[in-house]
């Protein structure tokens, strides 16, 4: 084993990257929360600001938003699950890009890679890896939508430091869990969005919540029980979030892009695959629709969204059969903006802090140095925890009891 790659495996080096995610991402929130003020002045220039920002402290390390645990298990009437999955605790772009060196190629034709961070979309994704939501965010960046790209938020998250915070800044739609309390905030929010200055991508996981063999089974009853076809790989999708997002960014959003995403070799990757320096290849079938092809009545959008699916479960059938996706292959070059970014704020915070710890230990305090190395103890046990919630058999049982309940 080289020296880089025995260092890729100490959870000390872990743990001083998360250190400089969470101080760097502190002091952003404190530059954002001073920006409120362009609001009021100029509300394009301060969206154009924090975008920026948020991309100094995604590109580092991303959250998905891409994702929400049980964010509406407990909603009544319409259920919008399909905005919604559990939250990804973060992880780093740079990490996959660079640390990992995870390759990710995408099946497409050129005429819809020309569209790519030129327009605003709705991007579909299937939910059965760990870090599926880090190669969709490994793909914004890619092509320059990273700071601008949207989700939908359970409220709690509005104050959880980093995350919340600046998804607050950055427009974010916040909801409850009861839809006739959630309605009208969600449309609005969606509303708010139209004349964004930045291109963005909207993220929805319509299955709900990530792929497992019970959430299948049960899904596939309900498909039975209402007369929809069956899927093999895939949870059947909740349409009303599908729908409201594109009745309210109609006129705004371009096109839905649908990504279907695989690993060569049969893999199973995980974030502490990445984080120990593991090498993937993921492969991502990209297809362009334009919105206009989309109905605009809702029960014929949602017979829409059903279909679509059933071509996502095709192409899963041909991927597992072939190892490949129909398409030509491209592979998007990495931008070095990500590690320069990190290596920036590795340099300004891992200094001081060295010099901290190197003067506690010259101290020659027991106490002192008990309390240091208490302190590093109790932040690994954290940040464990942390990559821990993003695994697969700690997912929320949410679609477990959900798809009980046909609705």
């Amino acid at each position: 084993m080289g020296l880089i790659a025995f260092l890729k495996t100490q959870f000390i080096v872990h743990l001083l990257i998360g250190f400089v995610f969470v101080v760097s991402g502190l002091i952003i929130n404190f530059v954002q929360l001073c920006t409120l003020i362009l609001w009021p002045i100029n509300k394009q220039f301060y969206r154009r600001v924090n975008c920026r920002l948020a991309y100094s402290l995604w590109s580092p390390l991303v959250n998905p938003e891409t994702c929400w645990k049980r964010a509406s298990s407990q909603m009544t009437n319409t259920p919008m699950c399909d905005f919604i999955d559990t939250p990804k605790r973060t992880e780093l772009v740079m990490l996959l890009e660079w640390w990992s060196g995870t390759e990710c190629t995408l099946f497409s034709d050129q005429a819809t890679v020309d569209t790519f961070g030129k327009e605003h979309v709705i991007i579909i994704l299937n939910h059965n890896f760990e870090i599926d939501f880090l190669c969709g965010w490994t793909m914004t960046e890619r092509f320059g939508v990273l700071g601008s790209s949207k989700v939908l938020a359970k409220k709690e998250l509005l104050y959880v430091p980093l995350i919340g915070w600046t998804w607050y800044f950055l427009e974010i739609v916040f909801c409850k869990r009861k839809w006739e309390e959630d309605r009208d905030t969600v449309i609005e929010g969606l509303k708010r969005l139209s004349d964004y200055p930045e291109y963005m991508w909207f993220l929805l996981y319509c299955e709900g919540t990530r792929f497992t063999e019970t959430k299948h089974r049960i899904s596939m009853e309900v498909a039975e029980s209402k007369g929809l076809p069956k899927l093999k790989y895939h949870l059947l999708p909740r349409t009303k979030g599908f729908t409201t997002a594109v009745q309210c960014l109609r006129g705004t959003v371009s096109a839905v892009y649908d990504v279907t995403l695989n690993f060569r070799g049969n893999k199973n990757p995980s974030l502490l695959g990445i984080l120990y320096g593991k090498k993937y290849e993921a492969d991502m079938c990209v297809r362009r629709f334009p919105l206009e092809d989309i109905p605009v009545d809702e029960k014929e959008a949602a017979n829409w969204l059903h279909k679509l699916y059933q071509e996502k479960d095709a192409l899963q059938e041909m991927y597992n059969k072939e190892g490949i996706f129909p398409g030509h292959q491209f592979k998007p070059p990495r931008r070095p903006w990500t590690l320069l970014n990190f290596l920036f704020w590795a340099t300004v915070l891992l200094s001081p802090l060295f010099t901290f710890g190197f003067g506690i230990f010259a101290s020659g305090s027991p106490l002192l140095i008990l309390a240091f190395l208490g302190f590093v103890g109790a932040a690994s046990f954290g940040v464990r925890r942390l990559i821990g919630v993003t695994e697969i058999e700690k997912g929320s049982s949410y679609g477990n009891q959900e798809f009980k309940k046909k609705e």
